[in-house]
């Protein structure tokens, strides 16, 4: 369903992350992660544990979410452990998958626009070089 082999950002085993992370692209989480996490694909691989909200266009779980996930398309595989609400326009929930919270539908969902102006906003703000005499 997901186009995952594009490139993206790894968070690897032995590695935890504490705060907000913005990314555009895929990020693969396998390591630990505290706080909130916005991006366009997230993969949570089945050794990751994710404390916190989640915002990304397609989700796809094989390990543990403690929070909040919202996403357009939401995959919970057979190793994944949800333990917050998920809105989103799809879900599907495989043999195997635990999941305790409410499932809400939703078209168009709200977060997953506002991090799309979230986006934006961060690239407009970017600077360009400076020249050395500050031109």
């Amino acid at each position: 369903m997901f186009n995952f082999r594009r490139r993206g950002t790894v968070i690897d085993e032995g590695l935890r992350i504490v705060g907000s992370v913005v990314a555009d692209g895929l990020v693969e989480l396998r390591g630990k992660f505290d706080g909130e996490l916005q991006c366009t694909d997230l993969i949570v691989s089945r050794t990751a544990l994710l404390k916190g909200a989640v915002t990304a266009e397609r989700v796809q779980v094989d390990g543990r979410i403690e929070g909040p996930v919202t996403g357009r398309d939401v995959i919970l595989k057979s190793g994944a452990q949800v333990i917050g609400d998920i809105y989103h326009e799809t879900l599907t929930v495989e043999s195997g998958a635990v999941f305790d919270g409410a499932s809400k539908m939703t078209s168009g969902s709200a977060e997953v626009e506002k991090l799309s102006e979230v986006r934006a906003v961060g690239r407009s703000n970017e600077t360009s070089p400076r020249s050395a005499d500050g031109t």
